[in-house]
């Protein structure tokens, strides 16, 4: 049995195709084809909005749900940082709780895959019965280089207890520049050779000034959490190039934020191609939460990368609906078109994460998920 839906248009993941098209799929949601609406035949369904291949939401933390409503907005990613970390520990039924409420949200409004950071194993029994496909990223940090070893070790433990249910989709990935030290940064390069890695960059200007010239606001964050970087010696270069280049074994990288990426470090990039694949994930909602600023999303069009988008977490946004990502670039970027937002949303998610034979857009044989979207409103029709 088949079923067969006829929507105003129909987003293939790649290009919007006008109304007359009809979606073809099988009982379980497998694509079959899209055909013109007069060789459909009879039981065609009709929808008055658009269709679209599930959502992959490329920058997910599902384990800091129950921050949610508690994290101050617009005061600044050093303060966001400091009031998290205090925050973090939490009773586990509120967890328990929290999680699950946030992974119904994001199904149910269309997502179909996560990329995840993870700094504990709290969501391992979410993720085992969970109708989503989850990446996890397992985060590592630790500033000061005495301590790198043992961070890494730390870290390894987590991986270990994602290994058996999810061996080929968990992976090490550093947290920040600005928490990760330049010893560590070695050892994770060795460690992930070949492998998808995902850190956050530049989502404040005070990274760059770390770097540059060991001044801004991270060194109140250090004094606070009493870590010694008297041995720290700035590179007098931005973030961007000073982090990118210790990855050089193939890695995969999806650069999450990027709120104050300039063209002299997109430029750096072009040339420094040691990487197998390099994504920008843009979360902007989490930076109007956060800093109060936008991405340069125009700046990174303009650059012809691949851009993919996620929604961060309950912390640092007041949903995690990724149509509410789509609605918010095409507020801001309003020169940016639908069919453009959505492949980012869909398609180039899905290749960021490594899973686009099944997910991300209609093409026969994959099963992607199939959401309608109308006046701005995501809901899943069947995944």
């Amino acid at each position: 049995m088949y079923r067969k839906l006829k929507p105003a248009a129909i987003f293939t993941g790649t290009e919007m195709l006008p109304s007359g098209n009809v979606l073809i799929t099988s009982e379980e949601g497998v694509i079959a084809a899209i055909v013109p609406e007069a060789e459909a035949g009879d039981d065609v369904e009709l929808f008055e909005g658009i269709l679209s291949p599930g959502f992959v939401n490329a920058h997910c933390h599902i384990e800091l749900s129950h921050l949610k409503n508690k994290v101050p907005e617009k005061t600044g990613l050093v303060n966001f940082v400091q009031k998290v970390m205090s925050g973090r520990a939490a009773d586990e039924e509120e967890k328990y709780i929290a999680m699950k409420a946030a992974a119904s949200e994001l199904f149910d409004s269309g997502t179909v895959a996560v990329g995840d950071i993870c700094n504990t194993s709290d969501s391992l029994w979410l993720k085992q019965n969970s109708p989503m496909y989850w990446h996890n990223f397992i985060e590592v940090s630790g500033f000061t280089e005495t301590g790198a070893a043992a961070r890494l070790a730390s870290a390894e433990t987590v991986l270990d207890k994602f290994n058996v249910p999810y061996a080929k989709f968990s992976t090490l990935s550093p947290h920040a520049p600005y928490s990760v030290s330049e010893k560590l940064f070695g050892l994770l390069n060795e460690k992930t050779a070949g492998q998808l890695i995902s850190i956050h960059n530049q989502e404040t200007e005070a990274e760059n000034e770390l770097y540059e010239n060991k001044s801004g606001r991270f060194l109140e964050l250090y004094q606070n959490f009493g870590i010694d970087i008297s041995s720290f010696v700035p590179s007098g270069k931005r973030s961007w190039p000073t982090w990118l280049p210790y990855f050089d074994k193939n890695q995969t990288i999806i650069s999450v934020h990027n709120t104050f990426i300039s063209q002299q470090d997109l430029s750096f990039a072009a040339f420094n191609e040691k990487f197998a694949a390099l994504y920008f994930c843009v979360c902007i909602n989490a930076n109007l939460y956060i800093e109060n600023a936008l991405p340069p999303i125009g700046l990174l069009v303009e650059n012809n990368v691949n851009i993919v988008m996620g929604t961060d977490s309950y912390a640092s946004n007041w949903n995690l609906n990724m149509m509410e990502e789509v609605n918010a670039v095409q507020k801001y970027f309003p020169d940016i078109s639908l069919a453009t937002i959505l492949r980012w949303a869909t398609f180039n998610g899905a290749k960021a994460l490594g899973i686009d034979q099944m997910y991300g857009s209609f093409v026969a044989g994959k099963r992607p998920g199939v959401v309608e979207i109308l006046n701005g409103v995501a809901r899943r029709i069947f995944y």
